[in-house]
């Protein structure tokens, strides 16, 4: 049998290298991730899902954490400077995802204004999936029923009372390739008014979903401790 000169065998074996190289860096491109934090919290709270998205090889640079809204709860809603920095995030997400498209993961109110500004960019076709995790799509009881009783912004117009101009605005409206929910029947804000559903539908679930998730958590429980199903919806 006659041998493989070593120029020819180089050859072959630098071709071999670069196939398997570009194979891993088309295997490692994956829709950058936009985590979006409730009223009143900021980017870490999503440390356990962010240290979960580094360990399955997600660069830095593939995830957002926008940090918006003041440190009074009563007035921040979906109006002004809360938007903007969300809006930033999601247009850096797209503008730098290898594969064109963005993931979105809101937790509490910031489940409705990541769908806002989504829609107000006109990005839903470039948002593959949306994890919506213990928000309030439907409004909170314990804010009212718009316009009565509706004493701060957090609950007024541009806010969480049920049937707000905001959510009319938002209902029904498409936000992504791919729609879930996590929720809890136990949800101290969500369900803070002793009922969870709003027109007979659990508050945390979206329009359009693909489908939902419930877990025996509290409020602040299903964003740290969904995270494994958070990641395995967005793959």
């Amino acid at each position: 049998m006659k041998s493989i000169p070593l120029k020819a065998s180089s050859k072959i074996l630098l071709s071999l290298l670069l196939t398997f190289a570009t194979q891993n860096v088309y295997a490692a491109c994956v829709d950058s991730v936009v985590l979006v934090h409730g009223n009143t919290g900021t980017p870490s709270d999503w440390d356990n899902t962010y240290d979960l998205l580094k360990a399955k090889n997600y660069k830095d640079s593939e995830v957002f954490r926008p940090s918006w809204g003041g440190s009074s709860a009563s007035y921040n809603n979906h109006s002004g400077s809360e938007e903007t920095p969300v809006n930033n995030a999601i247009n850096s997400a797209i503008a730098s995802s290898c594969t064109g498209k963005i993931d979105i993961i809101g937790h509490s109110m910031g489940v409705t204004l990541a769908a806002q500004q989504v829609i107000k960019l006109g990005k839903s076709n470039k948002v593959d999936a949306f994890v919506g995790v213990a928000g309030a799509y439907r409004g909170l009881w314990t804010c009212g029923a718009y316009p009565w009783n509706v004493w701060t912004p957090t609950c007024g117009a541009s806010g969480l009372s049920v049937s707000s101009p905001f959510l009319d605005w938002l209902e029904g409206k498409t936000i992504a390739s791919r729609v879930y929910s996590i929720k809890s029947w136990s949800d101290q804000i969500v369900c803070g008014s002793g009922t969870c559903r709003v027109g007979g539908i659990h508050s945390s679930q979206i329009d359009n979903e693909n489908a939902t998730y419930s877990y025996n958590l509290d409020h602040f429980g299903l964003q740290t401790y969904t995270a494994q199903k958070q990641y395995d919806l967005i793959k």
